[in-house]
């Protein structure tokens, strides 16, 4: 069909453009098909069709995660809805996108029209009032105030990096308006200099207090979301602190660096990273948001007196609050303080903290994990790493085989997503080389998230290499985005974890019960199912000689989608997985 003139959809395309999306994920439907027009039209906007609305979701929350926003397209009623687990889940991760729902035409709506994919009862706002506490900003759009409301909710996505949700209803999207006159107005400073001044005064008292140290750095989600990761990258270069991360906040931070402590979870994770965390004379903890997955079920012991806590909007030092306050700037006003505790003095492995590259920005490459890259492929340090000789090929695969063999097979650049279960917390406690950026969903926790996710975060970033872990339970849920990932030539390494069932569920309650089973399938025909004459890999390995085999033949892979059914016994856990799943089973059984 011919696009003439300009119009709503164009001016919404070319904001979306404008701040870094050039693509849009979705699924047809016929009140979204004349605003779809547009998009096939855009000169910098590409359609990318999912299965169903739940994943293409998925799959734009993971392209926002690595881009800086994304965008979801439905149609009314069945499509948002069916996107709406998506949208809650990009919420409660802090991810930025945009909901474009296309509905019935005004006129309908006026008349209060029995119309289809509608409740039936002439009220068209019930969707819109759903999406009222998971959304930042919401607007159904008319042709009078169309562009500034794009503009509205465009700009509070972007600013508050969370889902936004506009209603352009079928006759709006084609109405014509001006282009736009002048580019997206930037974001309003939120931080006060007076209290950025006292902020800095006081976080300087505290660490004067204890000249000798140490001082420790704990990295959290926030960082990256609001595009601080090179201002964190810099502070513990500028002080050579010792570091560690959030499982929420994990490749945040170089994970081969000497520095690196590994991932603090509380009780139930790594002691060098609770000593390192816990034990510093000055604790600062950067964007951390506690949950109960990321702590062990709350199981951190910090001292308040001893922590600089910075968050979004607002800082503490012991006791005492700053706001508002930019993450950002709070943590710049670090950078100084901790290098005159240090001297001036750089460690030299850790080379010119001026010249860190930049991750996390929005709008830009970001990341999640180290901006200290080099070229080379960079492999784990991981200890238990398997050798190369006979008898380490021949060891049949559990975890602990699994995931070294795994993190082993990593490369720079390597963009890998890890489902929640055996998956996310059998790879959390291996070291990354650095450059790789690990994507995982630990407190929304919906199982089936990475596989559309994986679309999306290899789609934002060209060139890099997307490496899925997931479980056999988690991939049936959203499986059928491998034919859009076979159909685009995504070079891609999908491993499905076979251990026969919802090994995280049997590890918190009933190892043998019913309902934790699933139906098997063969995943070493997938590409003959999901991708018939396409290039593809497929395979199921039982040893650690065949896996490593089967990720060494991906290596090379430009445009095909590698699958590995990977065996390992059903009740064989992480340790990680282990305590943190018998914490849940003791919470769930309080009054």
């Amino acid at each position: 069909m011919a696009v003439t003139g300009y119009t709503v959809a164009d001016y919404l395309l070319d904001r979306l453009h404008e701040l870094g999306v050039d693509r849009v994920f979705g699924v047809p439907g016929d009140y979204t098909l004349a605003l779809l027009d547009h998009v096939v039209a855009h000169p910098g906007v590409a359609w990318t069709g999912c299965a169903n609305e739940l994943n293409a979701g998925y799959a734009a929350d993971g392209y926002a995660r690595i881009r800086g926003l994304g965008a979801v397209m439905t149609t009314f009623g069945v499509g948002e809805l069916s996107a709406l687990n998506a949208v809650a889940g990009a919420f409660a991760e802090h991810v930025p996108l945009v909901e474009i729902v296309g509905s019935p035409a005004t006129g309908s709506q006026a008349a209060q029209r029995i119309v289809h994919h509608s409740l039936g009862d002439g009220v068209f706002t019930h969707f819109l009032d759903m999406h009222a506490g998971v959304t930042c900003a919401r607007a159904a759009l008319t042709p009078d105030d169309a562009t500034a409301e794009i503009d509205r909710v465009l700009c509070t996505v972007r600013d508050e990096r969370l889902p936004g949700y506009l209603v352009v209803p079928a006759e709006v999207a084609v109405a014509e308006v001006d282009p736009p006159d002048a580019p997206l107005p930037a974001a309003p400073p939120e931080t006060d200099q007076e209290v950025l001044s006292r902020f800095t005064e006081a976080a300087g008292r505290l660490l004067d207090a204890h000249p000798d140290g140490p001082v420790a750095v704990l990295g959290g989600l926030l960082v990256h979301r609001f595009g601080a990761t090179s201002v964190l990258e810099n502070l513990v270069a500028a002080g050579g602190l010792r570091y560690a991360t959030t499982l929420w906040g994990k490749s945040l931070l170089d994970e081969s660096d000497p520095l690196f402590a590994g991932v603090y979870s509380g009780a139930a994770g790594d002691q060098d990273a609770r000593r390192t965390v816990e034990d510093a004379a000055v604790t600062v903890l950067a964007g951390v948001q506690f949950t109960d997955l990321n702590s062990g079920f709350f199981s951190q012991h910090l001292d308040r007196a001893r922590t600089v806590e910075i968050d979004a909007e607002m800082s503490s030092v012991g006791d005492e609050l700053f706001a508002p306050l930019r993450l950002v700037d709070a943590l710049q006003a670090l950078v100084p303080l901790v290098t005159a505790i240090a001297g001036g003095r750089v460690p030299a492995e850790l080379g010119d903290p001026a010249a860190t590259g930049a991750t996390g920005s929005t709008g830009g490459p970001a990341t999640g994990g180290s901006g200290r890259g080099d070229a080379t492929a960079h492999r784990s340090p991981a200890a238990g790493t398997a050798t190369d000789d006979d008898a380490a090929d021949a060891a049949p695969l559990g975890q602990q085989t699994l995931w070294d063999t795994v993190a082993a097979a990593l490369r720079t650049g390597d963009i890998v997503l890890a489902d929640q279960g055996t998956s996310f917390y059998g790879m959390a406690t291996h070291r990354l080389p650095r450059g790789v950026t690990f994507l995982g969903q630990p407190l929304w926790a919906s199982i089936g998230y990475t596989l559309p996710a994986l679309l999306g975060a290899t789609l934002a970033a060209p060139g890099r290499r997307g490496v899925l872990l997931i479980g056999d339970g988690a991939a049936q849920m959203t499986v059928q985005e491998l034919g859009t990932l076979f159909a685009l030539g995504v070079p891609a390494v999908v491993l499905v974890v076979d251990n026969d069932g919802y090994t995280v569920e049997r590890a918190i309650h009933g190892p043998k019960q019913p309902y934790n089973d699933i139906p098997r399938w063969d995943w070493s025909r997938a590409g003959d199912f999901f991708g018939p004459g396409r290039p593809s890999r497929s395979s199921r390995v039982t040893t650690v000689g065949a896996l490593r085999e089967a990720l060494a033949a991906a290596e090379g892979s430009t445009d095909t989608v590698t699958v590995i059914q990977a065996a390992v016994p059903p009740l064989d856990v992480p340790p990680l997985l282990t305590s943190i799943a018998q914490a849940a089973a003791l919470a769930n059984s309080r009054r």
